[in-house]
């Protein structure tokens, strides 16, 4: 049994904001959290405060400190604890693992010595609070365990793989190089979409693709009947290896951009554009294939290279013709992975240059799990017809 907010705490938090301003917000906010962690108790339990159910699920136990850095300023916590049964409140965990790697991979630019005094700043305003080396280590021992179960967690049938990769400035060596996060998304036979796995790696070479895939599948990974991705020559090579079979769809986004390198003048491009987008909207395969073979013998003479180009590439785009017309738009691209890279942009810009790698796939593990989890309990990405 749940019950609301008690009237006291209400105005304990409403007269906190009134007497002290914005400075009365950490008190505001530990007054809310202790409540909601109180109440969440209750629904773990099943039954209210002294109340008597054969419904009960363990025994209220006291609570314990917590002492939480927050922006607004240090909160003084007092968590709820149970007997009898599992509970922890998620006030305390949901939604904090990317801010927690965040921290750590600015922290350990500092403790490294790779920070300026910009870094330190950029600390104090993003976290509200300085970070000491025995913090990182306390904290980067827990989070890792738990990113590092997510990375290696189960997988299962997955009809479609999206794949892709993008780079992040990491030291090296003693040297400043790009590093590729490699990442895979897939959609389940019920059209929910998951992050199955991240890995950084130095480059987007075969080799680090193909191992890649030997984890996923390691772990479980099956049932795939299509993967979109570019055409780098890496994942392609790797993909053939480990998916050997399942069709491909180059990603129509990259394969138009590809294309401009091949236009002779700069004033053809809006024009192949259009002749590309006539090929790849078409009504099915066959209509595309037809249509293809129209604008290649259209530029035979004013852009040979381009009309031979178009010929051995442009129906590598294809196959995501094959799926059910509702499926084409959403598989045709790997703009599925634009919420990710939005994502990790936005929280990688911070930190600007990462210490190691190990570093950079805490933050971007951290950031993906969120994601994920946020996808697999939303709404469907695709709908799949049942018999």
């Amino acid at each position: 049994m749940t019950r609301p907010a008690h009237p006291s705490v209400l105005r304990e938090v409403v007269q906190a904001l009134a007497e002290h301003g914005f400075d009365g917000m950490a008190q505001a906010m530990e007054l809310l959290v202790n409540e909601c962690m109180k109440i969440e108790r209750q629904q773990a339990l099943g039954v209210g405060p002294y109340q008597r159910s054969e419904a009960r699920r363990g025994q209220a136990n006291g609570f314990k400190p917590k002492r939480l850095k927050t922006r607004i300023g240090e909160l003084h916590l007092a968590v709820p604890q149970v007997r009898g049964a599992k509970f922890y409140p998620t006030a305390l965990e949901r939604g904090s693992r990317s801010e927690k790697a965040l921290r750590l991979a600015l922290a350990e630019m500092y403790v490294q010595g790779v920070s300026t005094s910009k870094v330190t700043k950029i600390t104090e305003q993003l976290c509200g609070c300085e970070i000491s080396s025995s913090d990182v280590s306390r904290a980067a021992a827990l989070l890792d365990e738990d990113l590092q179960k997510w990375r290696s967690r189960p997988l299962g049938a997955f009809k479609y793989l999206v794949l892709d990769a993008r780079y992040e400035k990491v030291r090296h060596g003693g040297s400043i190089v790009d590093c590729a996060v490699l990442t895979a998304i897939g959609v389940d036979p019920d059209g929910r979409r998951s992050v199955l796995g991240v890995s950084v790696s130095l480059s987007e070479a075969e080799v680090h693709w193909r191992e890649f895939f030997k984890s996923l599948l390691a772990r479980g990974l099956h049932g795939v009947e299509l993967i979109t991705s570019d055409a780098h020559a890496g994942l392609k090579e790797a993909r053939k290896a480990c998916f050997a079979g399942v069709p491909w769809q180059r990603c129509r986004f990259h394969l138009m951009k590809n294309a401009l390198a091949h236009v002779p003048r700069e004033e053809m491009k809006r024009e192949v554009l259009d002749d590309l987008k006539s090929v790849l909207d078409s009504a099915d395969e066959h209509v595309a294939g037809q249509q293809l073979a129209r604008v290649v013998q259209k530029y035979q003479k004013s852009a040979p290279k381009l009309a031979e180009w178009m010929e051995a590439n442009v129906p590598e785009s294809f196959a995501v013709f094959r799926l059910p017309p509702a499926h084409r738009q959403r598989l045709r691209t790997t703009n599925m992975e634009e919420r990710i890279n939005r994502e990790l942009k936005r929280r990688t810009r911070v930190a600007t240059l990462f210490p190691n790698e190990a570093s950079l796939l805490r933050l971007v593990t951290a950031v993906l799990m969120e994601v994920s989890e946020e996808w697999e309990t939303g709404k469907r990405y695709v709908t799949f017809e049942t018999k």
